[in-house]
């Protein structure tokens, strides 16, 4: 065969479709005109600010390059606040998730009891830590427990929709085995289903505890107790020096707990 015929022969890219064309044309001319009108209301064109306030973000810099550890172990008080509010807020998220999960999964609940509580659950996710929190603050006063019930409600919201994920994908196999044995309801959750899903539960609520760390610092913003309220406090009276301390508290505590969790995920899947 000749060069020339067998330049002829390759078969020629293929083409997509006009309608493909004109949607791709239609999602990104949408997504620039969202860009261009959204350019003034989202103040983007306020950046030039940012370098003629020069002198003061220096002085800022300055301050928090010279962090301040003279109450160093207040702090790390307020810290291991933080972390237990994370930890009980974990906690009490997974055990309301776990029977959530499980009443969500299209392959263990009709319809008619899973589709309302997969809305329960929608209702849940939606809301932010910030605003729960506000509302427990107002119900219960100031102190670590908003903070904890907040957590409690977001993230078993999030953890039972995950949970219910893993529950969908699970092999049926093993349910159909002890189903075989006349075994009821109960037992083929307890037997066919946990034993597939723990590892992955696990992972889930161990990397929820990671974030539940870093959010229950910002609750502490709201008087929702931890280091996250010295922190408003020290912004307030401008001792960023302390600041710079807290962030150096905060940073280091979140990377041990992200490398405790990275070992025990693997250990367990």
């Amino acid at each position: 065969m000749s060069q020339a015929a067998a330049i002829d022969a390759v078969p020629a890219p293929p083409s997509r479709p006009l309608s493909a064309r004109v949607f791709d044309l239609l999602l990104w001319g949408g997504l620039a005109l969202a860009l261009w009108a959204s350019f003034e209301r989202a103040g983007v064109s306020g950046l030039p600010d940012l370098f003629r306030g020069s002198e003061s973000a220096g002085q800022l810099a300055g301050a928090l390059l010279d962090p301040d550890f003279s109450r160093l172990p207040f702090l790390l008080g307020k810290m291991l606040e933080t972390l237990q509010i994370a930890l009980w807020g974990t906690f009490l998220a997974v055990f309301f998730a776990v029977p959530l999960g499980l009443l969500a999964s299209r392959n263990i609940t009709p319809w008619y009891i899973q589709r309302p509580i997969r809305m329960v659950l929608d209702l849940l996710r939606s809301a932010p830590d910030l605003v729960i929190g506000l509302i427990f603050v107002i119900i219960v006063g100031l102190g670590p427990l908003p903070g904890v019930l907040a957590l409690t409600v977001n993230t078993g919201g999030v953890l039972a929709k995950l949970f219910s994920e893993a529950v969908e994908s699970i092999d049926k196999g093993p349910v159909e085995g002890v189903r075989a044995t006349g075994a009821g309801k109960l037992h083929e959750i307890v037997w066919g289903v946990l034993p597939q899903v723990a590892p992955l539960w696990t992972s889930f609520a161990l990397y929820r505890f990671e974030s539940n760390a870093r959010a229950a610092t910002v609750l502490g913003i709201i008087g929702a107790g931890g280091i996250g309220q010295a922190l408003i406090e020290s912004f307030n009276s401008f001792q960023f020096r302390e600041v710079s301390t807290i962030a150096i508290i905060v940073v280091v505590t979140v990377s041990l707990i992200d490398l405790l969790s990275q070992v025990m995920r693997k250990r367990l899947l």
